[in-house]
């Protein structure tokens, strides 16, 4: 059988094609990935913290330890370690309604306490991107005890 030019032409326009869809498919995973890892809980930067606790007065939930926690935490925290939230996150069931912004060290962990409180029916939590340590890089306001 032969292939004329014009043939040859089609088969490659048709390999293009699929090479284009899946190089498309592949980065809207990419891009999709992090919501997916995070189980689909909002991150915040330490200016948009500061806009929900000053515009609509959100809960700061610091869930490192206790040691941490004593080292310098954010006024008026509401402190429940990580290890003990899901015996403790009834605590903040008068927070359902209200945002609720996540602390941890650098940011990493608190996604696990995040996830428990989405799945307890908490309706706007969100996480701290980087942390405490994001908050003390821009030089906020920190309580010592």
């Amino acid at each position: 059988m032969e292939l004329s030019l014009f043939q040859g032409h089609f088969i490659f326009g048709k390999l293009d094609n699929l090479l284009f869809f899946i190089t498309a498919v592949i980065s809207g995973l990419m891009l999709l990935w992090p919501m997916v890892t995070r189980g689909g809980i909002k991150e915040i930067d330490t200016r948009g913290a500061v806009q929900l606790i000053n515009y609509q007065n959100a809960l700061i939930l610091d869930v490192r330890d206790d040691s941490e926690f004593a080292a310098g935490h954010l006024p008026n925290a509401k402190h429940v370690p990580a290890e003990k939230l899901a015996e403790r996150w009834t605590e903040l069931e008068k927070f359902k309604e209200k945002p609720i912004v996540v602390i941890y060290q650098g940011g990493v962990h608190s996604n696990r306490a995040s996830i428990l409180l989405k799945k307890n029916g908490f309706s706007q939590v969100i996480n701290l991107i980087g942390g405490i340590d994001s908050w003390k890089r821009a030089g906020l306001p920190m309580v010592k005890r």
